[in-house]
């Protein structure tokens, strides 16, 4: 599973949405995460889930390699289904289990929300599918350049965030490696009592987060090698350009916003 996560990752490919500006994607998904919620009934779901898919069809990406990538999460996204199924009294009883009781209100609760958070982890996914992080550090900080004029540290930020998201892959790799040193030591982590496979965890979590702070150090001894003070002064080697296909592709949000807005007066 290790070798399969997406989460920072970024795959090459010549599609529409890897030509975007990067400061276009990143406002395309902070607008859509906010535009979902807009969302309360079937049809307006199901707007949002093929406008998703069809962004997801432009950018070259499969959904099975999507949902293969994504396996934790969807375990999240079930667990999510099956609490609000059970938990939510609200409604005409559909199925009465005993110990518990599935109501209409709980299954409409359970669809909603997981389909809004699958939509939401494909959407995010696909910004950094498409885009490397040296792009979104670009991005980021050009969208915060304004907030310079109060102090506020916009290139220190991006570049956190980037290499943040550089890190994940590379972690979850030294995790896999990790793990199998040692299960080929007898290590068993996954069967037994929960005790004792959350003990097992202690000796894969203590390797793990000493060679994440030794990753870090020369990181930074790197940096300063290099001469980095920090943003002030610093050119730029990639200018980013705005193009045509970008303002459609904000223009495409709008519309997204006006028909849940109206599906959700009308329906």
């Amino acid at each position: 599973m290790m070798e399969k996560m997406i989460f920072g990752r970024y795959i090459p490919a010549d599609s529409l949405v890897h030509r975007m500006d990067p400061r276009a994607k990143l406002v395309f998904v902070f607008a859509f995460i906010a535009i979902i919620f807009l969302a309360d009934n079937v049809w307006a779901y199901a707007l949002a889930a093929i406008f998703t898919l069809a962004s997801i069809w432009l950018s070259g990406i499969t959904v099975r390699f999507l949902i293969s990538g994504l396996k934790p999460v969807m375990i999240l996204i079930a667990f999510t289904f099956v609490l609000q199924l059970f938990f939510a009294r609200e409604g005409q009883v559909i199925l009465d289990l005993g110990l518990f009781t599935i109501y209409e209100e709980g299954v409409r609760q359970a669809l909603m929300i997981s389909t809004q958070f699958l939509l939401l982890v494909f959407m995010t996914s696909l910004l950094t599918l498409t885009t490397t992080p040296i792009s979104i550090t670009d991005g980021l900080e050009s969208l915060l350049n304004p907030l310079k004029k109060i102090r506020f540290p916009a290139h220190e930020l991006a570049l956190m965030m980037s290499i943040a998201l550089r890190f994940i892959p590379t972690l979850m790799d030294e995790t896999d490696k990790i793990m199998k040193a040692q299960m080929a030591r007898g290590s068993d982590m996954s069967s037994g009592p929960v005790k004792d496979r959350i003990k097992a965890v202690v000796p894969l979590m203590i390797p793990l987060f000493v060679n994440a702070f030794k990753r870090a150090e020369d990181l930074a001894t790197a940096m300063e090698v290099r001469g980095y003070r920090g943003g002030e002064g610093r050119t730029k080697y990639r200018l980013l350009q705005w193009h045509l296909r970008d303002t459609l592709a904000l223009f495409s949000l709008v519309l997204l916003a006006g028909l849940l807005g109206s599906l959700r007066i009308w329906l």
